[in-house]
């Protein structure tokens, strides 16, 4: 009954947030049953424009570290919204503490329930980054992470309010056309029986 109660919660997911989830779940689990290692996933750009290991550029963005709370801490928190080996170049968490500064941002008198501490959404990576560090890894890259949400929130929501100011970042188009509905024609004029199976039925006539 919980595991489906769980499979229920996962589909009610957006599908974006939904594929990143399991795509970080199932790359942490290749690396737990050593089909892969980190050593083939992690950012080296060297690799990546000598070598042609061009995957590098998205499995640096999957991989949280070994299995522990930490993972599923990130993997419980991640949806919501939608560890680091030191000498590696891992992006995951880094991608979660900017879209949790992002969203922070974005709703600054949320009052949030953390662990018994009451505080407002604007300090949760605060508080994220110093839990990290209570369980001994690394801030750097939760510090990396909230310095590219800064600069996103910035350049999204307050320089293009500001006096001459303008969006800077700006959708590429072939991915409005995937995603986006396609317009309506206000030209388009439907045929009389289109129209008819549009209309609702009146129950009196």
């Amino acid at each position: 009954m919980a595991q489906r109660g769980l499979a229920a919660e996962f589909w009610q997911v957006p599908a974006v947030t939904r594929a990143y989830t399991a795509a970080c779940v199932l790359t942490t689990a290749a690396v737990q049953l050593e089909f892969i290692t980190p050593f083939q996933l992690y950012f080296n750009p060297d690799l990546i424009f000598r070598k042609f290991q061009v995957w590098r550029l998205v499995t640096n963005f999957l991989f949280f570290g070994p299995l522990g709370f930490s993972f599923f801490f990130n993997m419980l928190f991640l949806p919501q919204l939608f560890g680091l080996l030191a000498s590696l170049f891992f992006l995951g968490q880094a991608f979660t503490i900017m879209l949790v500064y992002v969203w922070s941002r974005r709703n600054p008198y949320l009052r949030m329930n953390f662990f018994g501490l009451h505080f407002q959404a604007p300090f949760l990576p605060w508080v994220l980054m110093a839990f990290s560090l209570l369980l001994g890894n690394s801030v750097l890259v939760d510090l990396l992470g909230i310095a590219v949400g800064h600069i996103y929130y910035f350049l999204e929501d307050v320089f293009p309010n500001q006096p001459g100011g303008k969006r800077l970042l700006l959708t590429p188009s072939f991915l409005k056309l995937l995603f986006d509905a396609p317009e309506e024609d206000p030209n388009y004029r439907p045929l009389p029986e289109e129209q008819a199976a549009r209309d609702p039925v009146d129950p009196q006539q």
